[in-house]
């Protein structure tokens, strides 16, 4: 496997949402109902959306490749891009995901390393992020590697309000 990393630019705009919307509803579609995921999905990585998220400084997405084969993406924000915390010296983890068929290869803890390096490089002072309470294997992967709950925040999945837990790693 030879993995590695580059950030998105304006042009990968319909790589962005295709990913975006696969790998979320791979993970999320199943736990939720039909109407109220719809309707998240249609918002959340609508066109426009995530173009004005790309544009923003504050915010970064990057693809991951095993050579030339996309296999995930992540996002990070600090600033006011922040969804919750905006703390200067944080750094948000908003988005990491693995392509299904490449779930297993630890393809998500090499996101992760990837991106405390950035955080470190940045001089901020913790990762935060939220996860769903529902999902035990996404808590597990982060407490695995070293962050621990230190808060909650409501999520909306269309109308369905639902809790994020709110995780955090020192750096």
């Amino acid at each position: 496997m030879s993995l590695h990393f580059r950030e998105c630019e304006d042009t990968d705009l319909d790589t962005l949402v295709n990913i975006s919307k696969s790998t979320f509803s791979d993970a999320f579609e199943k736990d939720n109902d039909p109407e109220d995921f719809q309707k998240y999905i249609n918002e959340a990585f609508h066109y426009k959306k995530l173009a004005a998220e790309l544009a923003n400084k504050d915010s970064l997405f990057h693809f991951v490749y095993d050579d030339e084969t996309l296999v995930g993406y992540f996002k990070w924000n600090i600033g006011a891009a922040q969804t919750d915390v905006h703390d200067p010296n944080a750094l948000e983890i908003e988005r990491i995901y693995v392509i299904g068929e490449h779930q297993g290869k630890k393809i998500g803890s090499w996101m992760l390393k990837k991106v405390i390096a950035q955080a470190e490089s940045l001089k901020k002072s913790y990762i935060w992020l939220g996860v769903w309470e529902h999902n035990p294997k996404a808590i597990q992967f982060y407490q695995r590697h070293g962050f621990a709950k230190f808060g909650e925040h409501p999520y909306f999945i269309g109308s369905d309000r639902q809790t994020d837990w709110l995780l955090r790693l020192n750096i």
